[in-house]
């Protein structure tokens, strides 16, 4: 006799009707919950999934919706986009030419202090150092068109820079005070002590000075009445002061110039 079910059925029949009792446990369970007033963990899981479907489906249509929307402004984007751009490189030369006329504040504050203390005097650029270093001497744009001659004084609002030593129509050449061929009368202003400022390549030294001097650190140190200036205007102030030799007449000291000589842009010519 040939069997009605088979075991391939038999399993069939126990899964349905274990999933009616599931349901059944399900629904008790549910209706438990219902009446008293209480939600039940399937409809929370319900809700939560029901809820990250929504935001999920929301963020996609948003993301479609901005991507299109950026897509369609890409021509009105790319337009400002360059603007931006125009207006930082605008705003970029704007900055470097206020930071350089900042940057000549101090050069033209000292130049206008000059001009006042030598009202004859003929304002002039820096345009050129010596490109071998071997000379202390500095070219200026200025020459015998603007009535400079040789052995003329340049000073600034701070000191003495050196002498003019050549003239060509258009520019000039100035021995700085710190070449060692450099010689100025010098006076210790303090105790009115003679000397003579050589230069050191880098600083001045003052020689000749009174053994009898009673040299300071930080006396200053002015010109003396000269070929190129006139006296009292400022060399610099002694730095150090160098020891004398056994039998020695005279004393020396080195002194630090007013003017940053590595640093001219500006000076003053003062007519002899």
């Amino acid at each position: 006799m040939v069997p009605i079910f088979t075991y391939r059925d038999e399993r069939k029949l126990f899964a349905v009707v274990g999933a009616i009792i599931v349901a059944a446990l399900l629904a008790l369970l549910q209706l438990d919950f219902i009446r008293s007033g209480r939600p039940s963990p399937l409809t929370i899981g319900f809700t939560t999934l029901g809820t990250w479907v929504q935001f999920a489906a929301a963020t996609v249509t948003n993301g479609a919706r901005s991507g299109a929307g950026t897509i369609a402004r890409m021509p009105e984007l790319a337009r400002e986009n360059g603007t931006l751009r125009a207006r930082v490189d605008q705003l970029e030369r704007e900055n470097d030419a206020l930071s350089e006329a900042l940057a000549r504040v101090p050069a033209e504050a000292s130049l206008a202090r000059a001009q006042i203390a030598q009202p004859g005097g003929i304002p002039a650029n820096v345009i050129g150092f010596d490109p071998d270093n071997v000379l202390r001497v500095v070219t200026i744009d200025r020459g015998l068109r603007d009535r400079i001659s040789p052995d003329d004084g340049v000073v600034t609002g701070d000191g003495v820079v050196g002498r003019v030593i050549e003239v060509d129509p258009l520019s000039s050449k100035v021995l700085l005070i710190s070449d060692p061929t450099s010689r100025l009368p010098a006076l210790v202003q303090r105790g009115r002590w003679w000397a003579i400022a050589v230069g050191t390549l880098t600083r001045v030294k003052l020689r000749f000075v009174s053994q009898d001097a009673d040299l300071h650190v930080g006396d200053r140190v002015v010109t003396g009445a000269g070929r190129s200036f006139r006296a009292g205007l400022t060399i610099g102030r002694i730095a150090s002061i160098e020891p004398m030799n056994a039998g020695a007449l005279d004393r020396s000291a080195i002194v630090q110039p007013a003017v940053d000589l590595a640093a001219l842009t500006r000076v003053l010519v003062v007519p002899k």
